[in-house]
């Protein structure tokens, strides 16, 4: 797959990452003798793809048709995007207009970000209408408890060199390691060290904006959550910790910033578990209670130790990419109590205004065991 059809590339394979412009820099290419890129876009459904074409479903010389699929709102560039960025295309989502003439000739170079326009309805903010915390006001939140934002899907894109030097570790080791504990699934990692870019296999990042796009960058009010990825509580409500309920008082948060003539960011990571995996996490869930000395906060981290090996593996600072590419510089009003991620933020170069911490009455009562051992961690209180 993503094969070019016929002549040859009229631009360097060999990629300029850092470039301003990505007629400079290049296009990332996955195949052919000028591919400068390991791994498969959109790499997480990769075997969903093998199979359908396997079966005949799809053709596996199929190239997307890219025609009124543009972004609904220009994003960038802006002066945040001359730091190096280790986990995300930056000019991901103009990939059909910056490589029209690549395209035209037959080469497969696809977008790795999408922006469009959406709805959002969430039971707790027609509750927290209810309750008069937040009023309609017709543009951001309808009166029937819809949100308007905008949606944008980003695939991760790792530059190899720029990602090692992001976590402090050797390019070699990086790369070691990625061929070692995928079982050799990309073995080129580490055969063709000429490679920079590695599209994963791996969840990506959904971003939703409240507020007008076009304020990004500028010097109005942002209000911003950083969301890991919990199914158990975000989509099916578990009461084990407060992830939905974080969730959705950030997206209040979000609301009420945008109303005020600002910009709500929610970013919203796929890691599953603190990266662990559910079914780790299911697993340290049943290990918690059967400990000996029961399910206490001082010992929440030492159970998920015993299980995983380590306590967590997002690894925070790949979170930032995202905020810098919508040219984030401060963020006034951060729902987080993080200092995992407040910390990642401000190595970033973003500052961080007021912290808007969970009300206690939207923590669940199975939760309170999660909550206090955070705490006690060093979890900002």
């Amino acid at each position: 797959m993503n094969v070019h059809l016929n002549g040859s590339l009229p631009l360097h394979a060999k990629l300029a990452w850092g470039a301003p412009t990505a007629r400079e820099r290049g296009p990332i290419l996955l195949s052919g003798a000028q591919a400068n890129a390991i791994g498969a876009y959109a790499g997480n459904y990769a075997p969903y793809r093998a199979m359908a074409v396997a079966t005949g479903a799809l053709d596996a010389g199929h190239r997307p048709d890219l025609s009124a699929t543009h972004p609904v709102a220009e994003i960038g560039p802006f002066d945040t995007w001359v730091r190096p960025f280790a986990t995300m295309d930056k000019f991901g989502h103009r990939v059909a207009e910056d490589f029209a003439e690549e395209r035209a000739t037959g080469f497969d170079i696809r977008p790795t970000i999408a922006v469009a326009r959406g709805e959002l309805r969430f039971p707790e903010i027609l509750e927290a209408l209810s309750a008069g915390r937040i009023k309609a006001d017709g543009r951001v939140l309808h009166h029937d408890g819809s949100i308007h934002v905008t949606k944008i899907a980003i695939e991760p894109v790792w530059h190899l060199p720029s990602l090692a030097a992001r976590i402090g570790v050797k390019q070699c080791a990086l790369r070691t390691a990625l061929v070692e504990q995928s079982g050799g699934m990309y073995p080129a990692i580490c055969t063709r060290p000429d490679i920079e870019l590695f599209l994963p296999p791996i969840g990506g990042t959904s971003i939703y904006l409240f507020g007008d796009p076009a304020r990004l960058g500028s010097a109005a009010l942002v209000t911003c959550r950083i969301h890991d990825e919990c199914n158990g509580s975000d989509v099916f409500g578990s009461d084990m910790c407060t992830c939905r309920p974080y969730l959705s008082f950030g997206i209040e948060a979000c609301i009420q910033g945008a109303q005020q003539g600002g910009i709500g960011i929610l970013s919203y990571n796929r890691k599953e578990g603190r990266s662990l995996g559910e079914v780790v996490k299911y697993l340290v869930y049943n290990a918690r209670p059967r400990a000996a000395c029961g399910d206490r906060e001082e010992d929440y981290f030492a159970r998920t130790r015993a299980v995983a090996g380590v306590e967590d593996m997002r690894f925070q600072s790949m979170a930032t990419d995202p905020l810098l590419w919508l040219g984030v510089r401060k963020i006034d009003r951060w729902a987080s109590m993080s200092n995992l991620k407040s910390d990642a933020l401000r190595r970033a170069g973003i500052e961080i205004g007021e912290h808007l911490v969970i009300p206690d009455d939207l923590v669940p009562q199975n939760a309170r065991v999660e909550i206090g051992a955070k705490k006690t961690s060093g979890y900002f209180f």
